[in-house]
């Protein structure tokens, strides 16, 4: 309060000051032209009532503006900000569902309309946030309450030696999925956070592709699918190489793990001018159109009846570093024939 009082004061003697010495200068230059046109000799008393005078109008003056100036401040600024600070003080708690409606004095609009979309884009956030904890909480439950039941099974003092090693493999096989939950986790936040940045070098992507599909052999072999590999040779592309093997490694392992035994996976890569595009189809269930609008969802999985051999993040990584590398990816799909993923590249 006394704050605003001396500041209040500081605002009257400075407009004072400014008015003073305004209507103190023209009254000076009226007086020194008055007398040298009709040649009036002005005494000490006559200035001096004069310059009592002047005092008290610039006293008024500066009375009547600083008065102004208060309005002007408390209608224009201080509303205006009071309303905005309050807005604020809303996102601050949390309450990104808050808007904050026009302000039709002054020029603040713009910063409304600013301030309304970054809330939205908050709400839309701190929903994404919660929905994310919410599954990642769910991904782990379950494979943690398998631990535990082995665990305790494991505990049995009379166990027979086949039901250890069953157990065990279990617990090494739920292990192995945890392990890959979390990597997947930590490389999606990093991607989405910006903190990869690609390392671009000029890679043979026929050979990539090549290297990267043998390491699924042992998988397609045991499920007796035939592999149509169709490739042009040194296909050469700029690109960072680590991040481009984790798209192909798991768009080949969606392929193999959705296509039934005996059915085919194809694998195309054709260069067409300054791009080159692959394609890795399958004959597997496929999907409808509401799973594709999902598919590259972090979490999502359209086929439930798969979902203990996946977390549903494969394709939200795939989609996020082919956003950074600058390609594209689509996917088109026919329940109960199958799925084909086309990734699209620039070669430099």
């Amino acid at each position: 309060m006394i704050k605003k009082v001396l500041f209040g004061f500081y605002r009257f003697i400075l407009f004072f000051s400014v008015v003073g010495f305004v209507i103190s200068c023209s009254l000076m230059l009226f007086l020194n032209i008055l007398q040298r046109d009709t040649g009036i000799v002005y005494t000490k008393e006559n200035i001096y009532f004069a310059a009592i005078f002047t005092l008290y109008n610039a006293l008024f003056l500066g009375l009547i503006f600083t008065v102004f100036d208060f309005i002007r401040r408390k209608i224009l600024v201080q509303g205006p900000v009071k309303k905005i600070h309050e807005f604020t003080e809303k996102l601050t708690h949390g309450d990104f569902k808050a808007q904050l409606k026009p302000i039709r004095i002054g020029e603040y609009n713009q910063i409304v309309a600013d301030l309304n979309q970054m809330a939205e884009e908050l709400s839309s956030i701190e929903t994404l946030r919660t929905d994310f904890i919410a599954n990642v909480s769910h991904e782990l439950k379950t494979p943690l309450a398998v631990l535990q039941n082995y665990g305790a099974l494991l505990e049995e003092p009379n166990l027979p030696e086949e039901k250890r090693l069953e157990y065990a493999k279990s617990i090494n096989r739920v292990t192995k999925h945890l392990s890959e939950l979390v990597t997947n986790i930590l490389k999606l936040n990093k991607l989405e956070a910006r903190k990869l940045h690609p390392i671009l070098k000029n890679c043979n992507l026929s050979e990539m592709l090549c290297e990267c599909l043998i390491g699924f052999e042992s998988e397609w072999e045991r499920k007796n699918i035939e592999i149509d590999f169709n490739i042009e040779e040194d296909v050469y592309i700029n690109t960072d190489p680590e991040m481009l093997i984790l798209v192909w490694a798991n768009l080949f392992s969606n392929a193999l793990k959705f296509t039934p035994d005996g059915g085919n996976v194809s694998v195309r890569l054709k260069k067409d001018g300054n791009y080159v595009s692959v394609s890795v189809s399958d004959t597997g269930c496929g999907m409808n159109e509401a799973t594709m609008k999902h598919i590259f969802d972090k979490f999502y999985q359209g086929d439930t009846s798969h979902s203990e051999k996946g977390n549903g993040l494969g394709l939200a990584l795939v989609k996020r570093v082919i956003d950074i590398l600058g390609g594209e990816i689509t996917v088109e799909s026919t329940p109960n024939v199958g799925s084909s993923f086309t990734v699209k590249l620039k070669t430099n």
